[in-house]
């Protein structure tokens, strides 16, 4: 990647090709062609090259970010694949969520990759499926990228480093009652037992709990005997999905079903190589309640940072400032500096 030009030019022809989730065949094509000439390598849609000095015998680096995109929201006043840069601003979908990601960790890979004198071996691995955390994203590629030692993540951070990120479960959840007729206060109303279940878990203690759908009744008159409603569950660091979902079924009423409990919590130990590159760099550090390809790194130690802002991912008109992809490329090199080369 011989400029910041090439950089910018990537971003807008991974905008200008369609991704979404299970269909980022166009753009894994793209990101091949690209690293045509670095030993590029494809497995599904997941796209990764190894560093070119690479050593099984030293550690490994994985640095990984994803180019599959959620489908466009409503409200777009813009052409979501139009790759429009306007006052300085690239507008597209995947453009901040994980575009920039990608092309910054792209980069920085790059400036290292012929480097002899490493500690650590580096992968770039530009993945699929992960916005629907799919099984034929890094979930598949990790079983052919052989043992690694750490992980960078790239999501928009606004280039702050996320030492921590929340566990995802999702409760599908039933609450029974019995039927009867509403003018006769007959029978027993699950609605408002599901009101009861929903409360406590409001306020459980543990973890964020968020009520999001909830279904129940037939017709007016008639006491619903059954109230289904699902919960967003976020899991803090250093608790388990399957002890937040063993206190949830001793506690409520309702029949609860969680969608899976693979999608972990992790955190890094402060005196991580990866944390103190961060403090030496003068980048500030935090919990991240939103979840990335980290959950499926829970046993490897890794961090999460990238160019863009969280609250712009998902919504109308997304866009990245391309100041925020420039200074993404110089703090990548930056924090992989601080711990890949042998300092003398």
């Amino acid at each position: 990647m011989r400029s910041f030009g090439n950089v910018v030019e990537l971003l807008q022809a991974l905008v200008r090709t369609p991704s979404f989730s299970r269909e980022e065949g166009a753009t894994a094509d793209l990101l091949v062609g690209f690293l045509s000439g670095y030993g590029v390598r494809r497995s599904g849609n997941n796209v990764w090259v190894r560093s070119k000095f690479f050593d099984p015998a030293k550690p490994t680096v994985l640095l990984c970010s994803h180019h599959d995109t959620v489908r466009p929201a409503a409200g777009w006043t813009r052409d979501p694949f139009g790759a429009v840069i306007e006052d300085g601003k690239l507008f597209g979908l995947g453009a901040n969520d994980a575009g920039a990601s990608v092309v910054a960790l792209t980069a920085a890979f790059l400036h290292f990759y012929d480097s002899e004198e490493l500690k650590y071996n580096l992968i770039l691995a530009l993945v699929a499926e992960e916005e629907i955390s799919g099984a034929g994203g890094l979930r598949m590629l990790l079983l052919e990228l052989g043992p690694i030692e750490m992980a960078i993540v790239g999501e928009p951070t606004g280039m702050e480093m996320a030492t921590a990120e929340r566990g995802l479960m999702v409760l599908d959840c039933v609450a029974h009652g019995r039927a009867g007729h509403a003018a006769r206060n007959e029978g027993e109303n699950a609605i408002y037992l599901a009101i009861r279940d929903i409360e406590w878990l409001r306020n459980y203690p543990d973890a964020r709990m968020t009520t999001t759908v909830i279904s129940a009744g037939t017709q007016h008159n008639v006491v619903p005997a059954e109230c289904r409603f699902t919960v967003d569950v976020r899991v803090p660091g250093g608790v388990s999905n399957e002890e937040v979902l063993a206190a949830v079924r001793a506690n409520v009423h309702s029949d609860v079903a969680p969608r899976s409990v693979h999608l972990r919590s992790s955190v890094i130990a402060p005196d991580h190589l990866l944390v103190g590159a961060a403090e030496a760099l003068g980048i500030a550090t935090f919990e991240s309640l939103t979840t990335s390809d980290q959950v499926v790194l829970a046993d490897v130690p890794s961090v999460k940072i990238g160019p863009g802002q969280s609250a712009r991912s998902h919504g109308a008109d997304e866009y990245v400032e391309l100041g925020e992809v420039e200074r993404g490329v110089e703090k990548y090199i930056e924090l992989l500096y601080e711990i890949v080369v042998e300092k003398r």
